[in-house]
C-alpha cells in the first residue's frame, strides 16, 4: 500500500511551524486500530439543496486520510486521528463499508433517501484515498437517487471524476472545505495552502460538467476574536454566493477536536469555541445572499462545541436547523436569552490580544 509522504507533500505549502506542531500532536495519539471494513460515520438526516429539501443519508467512508493532515495540516481538524493507518484502503473494504452504510438506511430510514453524501474526512476526489474504481462503483450504486454530494480539495476537482456520477443521472455537487474567503485567515489561522482563486477554479471545472460546488466555511478559527470571527464569515458567505456555480454556503463554528492545535489552545484557556449567537447573527445577516446557506453546529452546548450559556443553547441550535430548512431569518426573533447581553459585550470588547473574554 502507498504511504503518503509528509515531507513531499508539505513542500511549499502551509507554514512549516504549524505542520511541525501539528505532527506533533497526531504523534500522542499513540496507535488506535480502525477496521478497514467499517465506515466511519453513517446517519440520516435532512438538507436544503437547490431542488428542495431532501432525507440525507451521510457516509463518511474510512480510508487512509487526508494527505494534507498526515503532512501537519488544519489547525482544528483532529479526523485523520480517525484514520486507517498505512495509505490507501482496498476497493473491496471500501464498498463493504458502503453496504454496511446501505443497510444502516434500511434499518433507520422509511424509504431511500433521494440525497446521498459522501465524505472521507480527506479528499473523496483523491484517488490515494478512494480510488478510481471504487469512486466509480458507487456512482453505479447510487445512480437511482436524486442527488449526490462528495467533498474534496480544489486540487483534485477534475471534469472526468465528477463525469462519473453526471453520466448516470446524478444530480452532483463538490463539497469544497474553503474555511474562509480571506486567504491571510486561512492560510495563517486555518494553516491550509490554497488560495480563493483556486476555489474558484474549482468551481469553474464543475461547472464544466454541470455540477455545482458548496463550500464549507469555518467559524473562529484559532487566533481570531469573536468579532473578527463574525466578520470574516458575514464576508465570506457574500463572496462565495458570487462565484458561479456555488450554490449552497455551510458555515459551521469550529468545535475542539482532539490531537489539533485549537485543543491545545483550548486547554490552556487561550480559545473558546464560537457562541450560537455569533452563528445566529451570521445567518440573519446573510440570508439574502444568492445562495442557500446553512450551518449545522457540531457538539453545540458543550464546552468544546459552539455554545452559548447553557440555558438557551438547545433553542438557539432548533432556530439554526430551522432556518437552514426554511431560509427565513425571523426565526432568531423567535429566541431570546439574557446572555445575549454577554455577548454583545464579547464582540464588542474581546481582540485577539485578550481571548477569550468570557466563557
Amino acid at each position: 500500500m502507498s504511504e503518503p509522504s509528509a515531507e513531499v507533500y508539505e513542500q511549499g505549502r502551509g507554514m512549516d511551524a504549524h505542520n511541525k506542531v501539528m505532527r506533533e500532536l497526531r504523534d500522542e495519539k499513540g496507535a488506535k486500530d480502525y477496521a478497514p471494513d467499517e465506515p466511519t460515520r453513517v446517519w440520516l438526516d435532512e438538507d436544503n439543496t437547490p431542488d428542495g429539501v431532501y432525507q440525507s443519508l451521510t457516509i463518511i467512508l474510512n480510508t487512509g486520510g487526508c494527505r494534507w493532515a498526515r503532512a501537519g495540516g488544519c489547525t482544528m481538524c483532529g479526523y485523520v486521528a480517525e484514520s486507517v493507518e498505512g495509505g490507501t484502503v482496498a476497493h473491496e473494504d471500501l464498498m463493504t463499508q458502503v453496504d454496511a452504510c446501505l443497510e444502516h438506511e434500511q434499518e433507520e430510514a422509511d424509504e431511500e433517501s433521494g440525497l446521498i453524501k459522501i465524505y472521507t474526512s480527506g479528499s473523496f476526489l483523491d484517488e490515494r484515498e478512494v480510488p478510481a474504481e471504487t469512486r466509480q462503483a458507487i456512482a453505479e450504486t447510487f445512480a437511482d437517487r436524486e442527488r449526490i454530494v462528495v467533498e474534496s480539495l480544489p486540487d483534485f476537482v477534475d471534469q472526468t471524476k465528477i463525469e462519473d456520477f453526471t453520466e448516470v443521472g446524478l444530480e452532483t455537487d463538490v463539497a469544497v472545505g474553503l474555511e474562509t474567503a480571506t486567504d491571510r485567515v486561512r492560510h495563517d489561522c486555518v494553516n491550509k495552502y490554497f488560495d480563493f482563486s483556486d476555489f474558484e477554479a474549482a468551481c469553474a471545472e464543475a461547472r464544466e460538467v454541470d455540477a455545482g460546488v458548496k463550500a464549507y466555511l469555518l467559524m473562529k478559527p484559532p487566533f481570531l476574536s469573536e468579532s473578527e470571527a463574525v466578520g470574516d464569515m458575514k464576508k465570506s458567505v457574500r463572496e462565495c454566493a458570487e462565484v458561479e456555480g456555488c450554490h449552497t454556503v455551510s458555515m459551521n463554528p469550529t468545535n475542539v477536536q482532539r490531537y489539533t492545535m485549537v485543543d491545545q489552545l483550548h486547554f490552556r484557556g487561550g480559545y473558546r469555541p464560537p457562541w450560537l449567537w455569533s452563528v445566529a447573527e451570521v445567518l440573519e445577516s446573510t440570508a439574502d445572499a444568492d445562495a442557500i446557506v446553512v450551518s449545522d453546529p457540531v457538539g453545540h452546548g458543550s464546552d468544546r462545541g459552539p455554545h452559548n450559556c447553557g440555558e438557551c443553547d438547545d433553542l438557539v441550535q432548533e432556530a439554526i436547523k430551522d432556518f437552514d430548512l426554511r431560509q427565513d431569518p425571523s426565526v432568531f426573533s423567535e429566541v431570546s436569552c439574557d446572555c445575549e447581553a454577554t455577548w454583545d459585550a464579547v464582540v464588542e470588547r474581546e481582540t485577539s490580544y485578550n481571548l477569550p473574554l468570557a466563557e
